[in-house]
């Protein structure tokens, strides 16, 4: 069996879950929100979707990227909703998103049941922590865009993710 991996710090991880395939219609997840809300993504409606995993907000590699999505959320307009999910509970996701003012991007956590991460295939289960990765819906919930990176201490690469958004939009 090939195992599906992901490194911290050059230390190879397992990943965890159903690997989501190009193509495909996007899984099903149930997350709650900053306010204990569930969340699901038959919730989003008509819109370009971003959904960015990261391991933990209070990390600095995360931060950055939450806080480049969060930018791009603003120039990319209405049509595209962007979601970071994460370990994190929704306390200290709401709590991070008030303290860096991020308020485009939706934070929702995924800590009580890996739903996303075991349905998006980016499960860490050794540390119960989400891969770093990012994926691009089209308004009928395809999957367009799969970027998994392969270090999680390395951010994504923004002008690939933005550019599979950017072609959706026209």
């Amino acid at each position: 069996m090939n195992k599906r991996q992901v490194k911290l710090e050059k230390t190879p991880l397992d990943l965890a879950g159903d690997p989501v395939e190009l193509g495909s219609k996007a899984p099903n997840f149930n997350v709650l929100d900053n306010d204990l809300k569930a969340f699901s993504i038959s919730d989003i409606h008509d819109k370009i979707l971003v959904i960015s995993s990261v391991p933990s907000l209070d990390t600095p590699v995360c931060d950055a990227q939450t806080r480049r999505f969060n930018q791009a959320a603003i120039e990319l307009g209405e049509d595209v909703e962007i979601l970071t999910i994460s370990m994190d509970l929704p306390f200290a996701q709401k709590r991070w998103c008030a303290a860096t003012g991020v308020d485009r991007v939706r934070t929702l956590s995924d800590h009580k049941s890996a739903s996303f991460g075991k349905a998006f295939g980016v499960l860490i289960p050794d540390l119960r922590l989400l891969a770093r990765a990012v994926f691009v819906l089209d308004r009928d919930k395809t999957i367009r865009y799969i970027q998994i990176v392969d270090e999680i201490t390395n951010e994504p690469d923004y002008t690939d993710v933005l550019n599979a958004v950017k072609a959706l939009i026209t």
